[in-house]
């Protein structure tokens, strides 16, 4: 099992009887899961990807992936939200967060179209100058602005570098099956494309070519990133509290909710898992954060922030619950050197291996914590391998849904998110929104 959940931390903050309350909530979650008669049921396509993925266009994937690492030596990928944060933390997890300045024998990797930074595009730009650049454009519409922005400036790039028709061999678009302004556009000028399926929202979609594609081109074993999926798959299906750890951990988050405890903080111990934060925090965030309702995802870096936030997290507002990942194989090791004149103190660590004393510290302060009064799960994470992270993401996702569920919302739509375009459209003056515009320059104080 390369995934457990240890609750061992939370014996005084919730009672065995609490969660003998709230099974029949977590079975009802599932079984609107499995029969596809909850809200957003036409997004579920995720539940058995793992297994009945589209194995031809896998095998699509695998053959770019080696296209683009021999002719490229840069590869941009443009998206934002979903279409960029699943690839990004996978590679930054199993690779390195400095992916692009190891020694290796696959093409750096960059991130576009995930902000409205004219300084980030100028940089990113300047980082691409003499190379052979490769471009995937991930967006099922293509008029997302963020992503459509970048594309327009990368086109133009290649097309200007390579002309028309050697542009075409290095441009490659993740997008809607048959329909949309991108999957028109890339039909007409012959770039290859695969699909982003219609039944998958962006936040679930890191194991579909959105995701696949750029991890694939870092060099990661996207099979074995699947097989871990299709293992938690088959692990999770138990409506039992005490067989599934995936729903325990959903009933867990909804119990604590109820005592209070509205935010979430997602521990990690490594720089490497940073990302991997920032993509669950889309996932719960986006999927739960509604109705006026929701737990509020945030994320730490242990032992860095606890030279920050731990001030917070151990004395603050008693409104938080800790989730930490745990990692047991990381495969490396660093031995601390002995000082003969032992002038910091620390000659008692000399000879010890760094990931002795991160464990070390790990352990501390989920006890410190526990004693000042947060409740702390423990996600186990056996190695850092594609089959565990694999497993990983298809455990958060699980859990996301039923949590969602029992919580009392649509865990799959995202209606909040329109908001900020729409004002924005008006202010730029797309057309159709002049009275809109009218409106909110009115409000303007700036």
């Amino acid at each position: 099992m390369a995934i457990q959940l240890n609750t061992n931390y939370l014996k005084s903050f919730i009672k065995p009887q609490e969660y003998e309350q709230i099974a029949p909530q977590i079975r009802q979650a599932d079984q609107m899961l499995r029969e596809k008669s909850g809200a957003g049921n036409a997004f579920l396509g995720w539940v058995d990807l793992p297994k009945n993925y589209d194995k031809e266009e896998f095998t699509r994937i695998e053959k770019c992936a080696a296209k683009i690492q021999k002719s490229c030596q840069v590869l941009v990928v443009i998206g934002i939200g979903g279409s960029y944060l699943g690839a990004r933390a996978v590679i930054e997890f199993l690779r390195s967060p400095n992916y692009n300045l190891l020694n290796k024998n696959t093409p750096n990797i960059y991130f576009a179209g995930n902000s409205i930074s004219a300084d980030a595009l100028d940089d990113l730009l300047a980082l691409c100058e003499g190379k052979d650049i490769c471009v995937n454009v991930i967006s099922k519409s293509g008029t997302t602005t963020e992503p459509a922005v970048a594309f327009r400036v990368f086109r133009n790039l290649l097309e200007e570098k390579y002309g028309k028709e050697g542009a075409r061999e290095r441009i490659f678009v993740t997008t809607d099956r048959a329909r949309g302004t991108l999957k028109q556009f890339s039909t007409e000028a012959g770039y290859e494309t695969f699909v982003v399926p219609d039944d998958v929202g962006g936040r679930f979609s890191v194991l579909t070519a959105v995701g696949l594609l750029p991890i694939a081109v870092a060099g990661i074993d996207i099979k074995k990133l699947m097989e871990g999926a299709a293992s938690a798959m088959e692990k999770y299906t138990s409506t039992d509290l005490e067989k599934n750890d995936c729903y325990r951990y959903a009933a867990i988050r909804n119990i604590l909710f109820r005592k209070g405890k509205a935010i979430e903080i997602l521990a990690g111990y490594e720089p490497f898992a940073l990302l991997l934060n920032e993509w669950w925090k889309q996932l719960y965030g986006e999927s739960e954060g509604k109705d006026g309702k929701g737990i509020y995802p945030a994320s730490v870096i242990f032992s860095t922030d606890l030279h920050s936030l731990g001030q917070y997290i151990q004395d603050g507002n008693r409104i938080l619950f800790e989730t930490v990942l745990n990692i047991g194989d990381t495969k490396k090791s660093f031995t601390i050197p002995n000082d003969p004149a032992n002038i910091d103190g620390l000659n008692f660590l000399s000879g010890k291996d760094l990931d002795e004393v991160k464990k070390t510290a790990t352990l501390a302060t989920i006890l410190a914590h526990v004693d000042g009064g947060v409740p702390n799960i423990l996600i186990e994470m056996d190695e850092r391998s594609e089959f565990a992270l694999g497993e990983l993401i298809y455990f958060f996702e699980l859990a996301c849904a039923i949590s969602g569920y029992v919580l009392g919302v649509n865990p799959f739509d995202q209606p909040g998110v329109e908001s900020y375009k729409k004002n924005m459209f008006a202010l730029l003056g797309k057309p159709g929104y002049e009275s809109m515009r009218e409106e909110l320059n009115k409000r303007l104080t700036f």
